[in-house]
């Protein structure tokens, strides 16, 4: 699989664009995160990788963000251009540190979380929320995406190991739970437009798209608009 800055280095413009254009979009796979972070007015939260920055508007107010984005093509990114490992920060400096939905373009996750271990504060949080082994998300982004983005996809998705491989570097799972919950769109079309972009597909368009999502991941419930059955892996681990 190549790697997280090539790949977004490609696409991250055309994901950007969607993230964009459906801001609301995500808002539960947000608050998920947020809700286990539990971060405080006046404390810091890394946002590795961050992508154009869209945790921001979900953190409470009075928390500082920081972002590391490696891939320029992302709208604002922050810190663009630096690789993805080493971060670029201090030792002990920050109180949390969220990973969303980007470890599993990642092939050395040792030493990512042995950079997490070193950045963070005693005390504070890591909040690991990834696509999980063998689930249908799993399944629609190797196989529906993978055959016809602009990059492929082969992810390396978060298994039981996991919770083994922080603890050898010093992180202790606090919890450990897959979650499912939508991401929701004023109707079918939209849903479809989001997906085409998000995942930069070519040889389909934006309804086929849709019906192929909503065929493989399953509609959830929602209280107006059209929900998309969404489902990550959120481990919550600090410094043991």
């Amino acid at each position: 699989m190549e790697s997280y800055e090539k790949m977004f280095a490609d696409r991250g413009s055309a994901y950007d664009r969607a993230m964009r254009r459906f801001p609301e979009a995500r808002s539960a796979e947000f608050a998920q995160i947020v809700a286990r972070l539990k971060a405080l007015p006046g404390e810091t939260v890394a946002d590795v990788p961050a992508g154009g920055g869209y945790l921001r508007a979900h953190l409470p107010e009075g928390v500082r963000w920081l972002g590391h984005e490696p891939c320029a093509s992302f709208h604002g990114a922050a810190q663009g251009g630096l690789p993805l490992l080493p971060f670029p920060w201090a030792t002990a400096s920050v109180d949390h540190l969220v990973c969303l939905a980007g470890l599993h373009h990642q092939a050395d996750k040792r030493g990512f979380y042995a950079e997490v271990r070193r950045v963070l504060r005693p005390g504070g949080r890591f909040v690991l929320s990834d696509v999980p082994v063998g689930s249908v998300v799993a399944g629609f982004l190797d196989e529906f995406v993978g055959a016809h983005n602009s990059t492929g996809h082969d992810g390396i998705y978060l298994d039981d190991r996991c919770a083994d491989e922080l603890a050898a570097l010093g992180l202790r799972v606090l919890t450990d739970e897959v979650l499912a919950f939508p991401w929701v769109f004023a109707d079918a079309a939209s849903l479809g437009e989001f997906c085409h972009g998000l995942f930069d597909l070519r040889t389909v368009g934006p309804a086929e798209t849709g019906a192929a999502a909503v065929a493989r991941l399953g509609l959830h419930d929602v209280t107006a608009g059209v929900g998309l059955r969404w489902q990550l892996r959120t481990l919550v681990a600090t410094p043991a």
